[in-house]
């Protein structure tokens, strides 16, 4: 809900389809979900190396990085984390309509929160992608050793511990990452936006 009723959206004179032009390809964001471990971020930044390879626009939003300006004032609660949600989803469509592919990588726990980035834009910009990994095996990796301090009781509310994870009932692609490498990964995702015509 806005907070102001004295605001009037100021159109501009260049279109999103103008920018999508002279880039030579559409634009669109690409959410990676998953549990911490799972491989989200590391998968968006080998998956940004090679899409820019190509000669392709992208920008990248990481859940830890965005946390440092954007969202500093935001903690782990559920109404935080929603509204982390929020805000990431706004910034991505606005770099929609800039005319880039926005990675963005973030746990995003709940389903309506996903759901409702995936209705900020057109129906063919939003590519969930579901970052699939057994909790054993994000444990395993724990790269930030984030599951340790959890089992210790030293985080509270963390995901896939003490607090929830909703699975995509409608992710456009699913990476198992007990199984394919980053580089089958990036494969993966880069055969689905030939097929589907983005790129």
């Amino acid at each position: 809900m806005l907070a102001s009723t004295n605001i009037v959206w100021h159109e501009s004179e260049v279109t999103k389809e103008n920018r999508q032009e002279q880039k030579g390809h559409k634009s669109a964001i690409l959410w990676f979900t998953g549990l911490s471990g799972s491989g989200k971020s590391t998968i968006s930044v080998a998956l940004e190396t090679a899409l820019f390879a190509q000669g392709l626009h992208t920008y990248r939003l990481d859940g830890d990085n965005v946390r440092y300006g954007l969202n500093n004032n935001l903690g782990f609660s559920p109404e935080d984390r929603t509204e982390n949600i929020r805000r990431i989803g706004e910034v991505s469509k606005l770099m929609v309509d800039a005319g880039l592919f926005t990675l963005t990588a973030f746990i995003s726990p709940y389903l309506a929160d996903r759901d409702q980035v995936r209705k900020l834009v057109e129906v063919d910009e939003f590519i969930e992608i579901y970052v699939k990994a057994s909790l054993e095996t994000c444990e395993q990796r724990d790269p930030k050793g984030l599951y340790k301090k959890a089992r210790l009781g030293e985080i509270t509310g963390f995901t896939g511990i003490d607090a929830p994870y909703e699975e995509p009932t409608q992710a456009e692609i699913i990476i198992d990452s007990n199984e394919l490498s980053i580089e089958a990964s990036v494969e993966v995702i880069i055969a689905y936006l030939k097929k589907k015509q983005y790129i």
